[in-house]
Order: structure tokens, then sequence, then C-alpha cells
């Protein structure tokens, strides 16, 4: 799930070509404890109206620059609640951003080191108006799909004095019960038997499954992304892609991570021969599955199923969704 933040824009982006100002960022264990508390206690019982559907809590918390965009947030909040059913909420990490130096919004880096210097955060955001925000990371420890919640809050100096809801993120933390972490060590094991497009989707399930939003950049994540731009025959710049498939020859337009049955699929998108029949359309969809899966077995194991999206003059239709059990 993305960050409704809409009046901010966009406002905020894993990597920008470009930000043209570096502000202050202090980490959990760097910040004065008045400080923690406080964010513990805010970011603590935002997310806590996450995980309790408690929207009355939420838009009461609302950062006024942003209360023209609740019906968002809500929907936000809304989807997230099967991620977060049973947990109970647990802060990961806390980063306090002063902006307050900007005269105008700007496109600004935020760089997080902890004391010794050994381990650096990057957050980046885009056209951020001068003030002091906080970026609040929590899980929803022990609910069956691993929700783990991203917060930004703002500081409201003006009557309240008080820290204020700006956005929020929530992402699925495990796919069947497995983490980040065991999807990265199955990319690992996966490159090294070069069925690299297995190991491709792994790394990037593992991404998703890491941090719940966009906009932190950490060492781990670099490390993650420079090994998986590594591998040697993967799909990075595969597409169009020629799936040989007997006499025929389907053209693939695109294969991606699909979590929205929150399981670990993957959805390919092909060129259809333009059939229309309902019948015809599903044995064209199983054929391209069927093929994909031969020509990268690697697939099948480690990933939950597969989705199929016909496109034919420009237009695409979705037609079938299968577990990787059903597809010959």
């Amino acid at each position: 799930m993305r960050f409704c933040w809409k009046v901010w824009a966009a406002t905020i982006l894993l990597a920008l070509p470009a930000v043209g100002v570096a502000a202050n960022c202090t980490t959990q264990g760097e910040l004065l404890a008045q400080d923690r508390d406080a964010l513990v206690a805010a970011g603590g019982r935002m997310a806590m109206a996450v995980t309790q559907q408690d929207f009355a809590t939420l838009q009461g918390a609302l950062l006024p620059a942003v209360a023209g965009e609740w019906d968002g947030i809500r929907g936000v909040v809304e989807q997230a609640a099967p991620l977060v059913k049973g947990g109970q909420v647990q802060i990961r990490n806390l980063y306090l951003l002063d902006a307050t130096s900007l005269t105008a919004p700007a496109d600004t880096q935020f760089f997080c080191s902890n004391a010794s210097g050994s381990l650096t955060v990057t957050i980046t955001m885009r056209r951020l108006p001068p003030g002091r925000y906080a970026v609040v990371l929590a899980d929803a420890a022990g609910a069956a799909l691993g929700g783990q919640m991203g917060l930004i809050l703002a500081w409201d100096g003006g009557f309240a004095l008080a820290w204020r809801l700006g956005g929020v993120s929530v992402r699925q933390g495990v796919f069947d019960g497995h983490d980040g972490v065991w999807y990265w060590k199955r990319a690992r094991e996966l490159a090294k038997e070069n069925l690299s497009w297995g190991a491709w989707y792994c790394y990037d399930a593992a991404r998703t499954l890491l941090v719940p939003v966009d906009f932190l950049s950490s060492p781990n994540l670099e490390k993650l992304g420079t090994e998986q731009a590594q591998l040697k025959d993967s799909p990075q710049e595969a597409f169009p892609y020629s799936l040989p498939d007997g006499p025929r020859t389907w053209k693939i337009h695109s294969l991606g991570l699909d979590t929205s049955l929150h399981q670990a699929d993957l959805s390919v998108t092909y060129e259809s021969t333009g059939v229309t029949d309902p019948a015809a359309q599903r044995t064209e969809a199983v054929a391209v599955m069927g093929a994909l899966l031969k020509k990268h077995p690697g697939l099948r194991e480690d990933f939950h199923g597969l989705w199929a999206y016909a496109v034919k003059d420009g237009k695409r239709t979705p037609v079938i969704e299968l577990p990787m059990a059903q597809i010959p």
C-alpha cells in the first residue's frame, strides 16, 4: 500500500535524480528522552488506531494541510485491516527529521547515522515544506500476515503543539510464513543454481517484505539491490520477451510480483492472439503460463501462483489466476 499524502506530493520517492538540500536527521538511539517518548507515544497511538481501524483517532490526528485527503488515507487504513489483524503494535524505528532551515519546499535528503557513523539510513522526500517531521516504522507483531506500518508525522507548531499524522503506509511482512530475510536467502540459493529469474523475483519479494515504505534506503537494501543487479541472464532487460511454445512463440510484455491476494504471486502480461471466447482465453492463458514455467522452472517452487493478463490492440484484460500446482 502506498502513502496517502497527495498534498505534499507524490512527495516521496525512493530515488531521485538530484536532491538539492540535505537536512538533519536524528536516529532513535540519539534522540533526547523527551523527543523519543513523545514520538513513541504519538506513533504508537496512531499505529494502534490503524490496527484497530479507529478512524476517529486518525482523523482527529490529521495534519490540517492534508485534511482534504482523508478519504484516501481512510482507504489505505481499511485495506490494511487483514495485514495487521491480531497483531500487537511494536515500534521498530524512529527518525526525527529537521527541515526547519528550508526557506521553501525543496527536494530533501536526510542522512540518518548511528552514533559511530557505521550505519546510515537515507530518507528522501520531494518538495518537502520547511518544518519538523518524523518517520515511525512499526510492526503488528503476531499478525498472521506480518503487517508493517510506516507513518509520517509532522510537528504542528500552532495552537496544538503536537505531532500530527501526515501519511500512512502498510505492507505485508510475510508470505506464507516466510519473511524478507528468508526470500533474500532463497534468492542467493537460486542464483547459485543459475535460476536467475526465480532469484530475481525472490529479491523483489524480499525488498517488499523488509520495509513498509519506498522512500527509505539502507546499506542492507543497497546490498540487496546490488546482488539482484549482478544476476546473469535476469529478466531486468528481457521484455518484450519471446517465449517459444512448440510451433508458437508468445510475446511476453512483463512479469512482476503480485501481492493482491496476500500471496507471493507473479503476474504475466502477454500478447493475445485475439480470442474472445472465455474458454479460449483461459486455454490461451494456461498455455502461456505453462510455457513460462517450463522455460523458467525456478519460478514454480517459490511462488504461490500466476496471474495472466492478455493484451490486444493496446487493451489489457485480466484472464485468470492459478496456483502453481494447477498449471501444467
